[in-house]
């Protein structure tokens, strides 16, 4: 049985307990370290889990730990998880979803030889729908980054990549939620400035997005595949393509991406 101690109880916390739990994963076998008297409150009453306000208490026993708090909240995190004699059982793995912190700066502060994960999520696996993007570190065993993977396959999908890659996977899948909702927010706004209300542009556009979203994630055929199946010679869809492709929509893509992974990488720098 994996006990599992969760760090932090903001919405992204949240979402990992929500999902163990559905995934059935015992509430007895779960700790949350949450400070804020109203939140730890409500997470106890909610999902039935143990909550206190002490890290090193939480670490204690717990075969992961889960830092699932702000970057800038890290140190504080490390500086209390050192009280808890972090080491003494080889089995036990740090896993940060602290947004670029890299793994040395955790291993450098953790006692020597300390398996670390580090995760990249995004914020759809608060519907059970994410992105998570795990990189080992120096000290994590093939067996403790699968352990990891079905950890996290409760809340979405999992992939693994090199560190040297998340910045990439940061500019991509973890700001990507917000690239998708400005695109959803230009679209209703045309609807309305078409006729349409608000109401129902919102409508027509979301669940044209989550359609869209199924079919290429169910079908075996690429997203250049099904763009062109809609795309009659001629039609309607050919017009807008062609006013989008006027309006740069590739490049302006390809240069937030680079924009986003450049202050990634920037950002990792700072906290070394």
């Amino acid at each position: 049985m994996t006990r599992i101690a969760v760090i932090g109880g903001g919405r992204i916390g949240e979402a990992l307990i929500a999902g163990l739990l559905e995934s059935g994963r015992a509430a007895k076998d779960l700790v949350v370290v949450e400070t804020y008297r109203d939140r730890a409150a409500f997470l106890a009453d909610r999902f039935g889990v143990r909550v206190t306000d002490a890290v090193a208490d939480a670490a204690v026993g717990a075969d992961l730990v889960v830092i699932a708090v702000k970057p800038g909240d890290v140190d504080a995190v490390l500086t209390d998880l050192s009280k808890a004699v972090l080491g003494s059982d080889r089995d036990q793995v740090l896993v940060s979803l602290a947004a670029g912190v890299p793994t040395v700066r955790l291993e450098r502060q953790l006692p020597a030889g300390f398996p670390v994960i580090r995760v990249m999520p995004n914020t759809p696996m608060l519907v059970g729908q994410g992105m998570s993007v795990l990189a080992a570190g120096r000290y994590a065993r093939p067996e403790q980054l699968a352990q990891v993977t079905e950890l996290l396959g409760a809340v979405g999908k999992v992939v693994t990549v090199a560190e040297s890659q998340m910045d990439a996977v940061t500019a991509v899948s973890g700001s990507g939620p917000a690239y998708f909702f400005l695109i959803v927010e230009a679209m209703v706004d045309a609807g309305v400035a078409l006729g349409l209300t608000r109401d129902v542009a919102t409508q027509l556009v979301v669940q044209t997005m989550v359609g869209a979203a199924a079919l290429l994630d169910e079908s075996e055929q690429s997203a250049v595949e099904l763009r062109a199946a809609v795309t009659s010679p001629a039609g309607t869809t050919a017009a807008a393509m062609r006013e989008l492709e006027r309006g740069g929509v590739r490049s302006a893509f390809l240069e937030a991406l680079h924009a986003a992974k450049q202050r990634s990488a920037e950002q990792g720098a700072s906290s070394e």
